[in-house]
């Protein structure tokens, strides 16, 4: 029969799961009304242009961006006790868009090789970017641990399959071309990817079978 430890471990972890959903979609629904309604350049530009300070929907992709930033971190204290290393990047992801929108860039998000950086720029691009990463590995953390179980192991494989390119393209584009259509078109692909596995795999655990979870019922 199952300890009341394990049943509370269950429903905690039910319980970060769902608020890790919420967060997902208010943290989404207020970066994309920022970026629609804002005055940045659509997609030639970054999406994080939409907070800059000139931006009268600067607060709006802030919290938004908290907002997603405690969506990782729920996410990560949802995650069955086998998954720590996914957990472990799932934290540093929360904690790196919490500086990346605690740290706005200047205006068009300069970044090198092609634009002169201020020292904001270059942090809030690099939490950015390890944000992203941090995710990105995540999935692939739990494609690999069988321990994980079916839904989330399939559920992350997708994500990591569709990232994993995309990522490596936003790279080299923005290496080589530069900021325009082509990285913010790239850049935004990534994130919805990133932002429908959070949401996916948060449905999962706040519904699915209690199984692989922490607190497990002992006999």
């Amino acid at each position: 029969m199952a300890s009341r430890g394990g049943a509370a471990g269950t429903a905690a972890s039910r319980v970060a799961a769902a608020g890790a959903a919420v967060c997902v979609l208010t943290g989404t629904a207020a970066v994309t009304l920022a970026v629609v309604a804002g005055p940045g350049p659509g997609l030639t530009g970054y999406v994080s242009e939409a907070g800059v300070a000139a931006s009268g929907y600067a607060w709006t992709y802030r919290i938004g961006v908290f907002a997603l930033a405690t969506a990782l971190l729920l996410l990560a204290v949802a995650l069955p006790a086998t998954l720590r290393v996914a957990a472990a990047l799932l934290v540093g992801g929360g904690l790196a868009t919490v500086l990346s929108g605690a740290v706005t860039c200047s205006a068009g998000c300069p970044l090198p090789p092609f634009e002169r950086a201020t020292v904001a720029d270059l942090v809030h691009g690099g939490a950015s970017i390890a944000a992203t990463a941090a995710v990105v590995f995540a999935m692939i953390a739990i494609v690999l641990c069988p321990a994980a179980g079916r839904p989330l192991r399939r559920t992350a494989c997708v994500a990591a399959t569709v990232a994993l390119p995309l990522a490596g393209a936003v790279g080299l584009a923005m290496l080589i071309v530069g900021r325009g259509s082509l990285v913010g078109v790239l850049e935004r692909l990534l994130l919805a990817v990133a932002v429908l596995w959070g949401l996916a795999t948060a449905v999962t655990l706040a519904v699915g079978p209690i199984a692989g979870r922490r607190g497990r019922p002992k006999g």
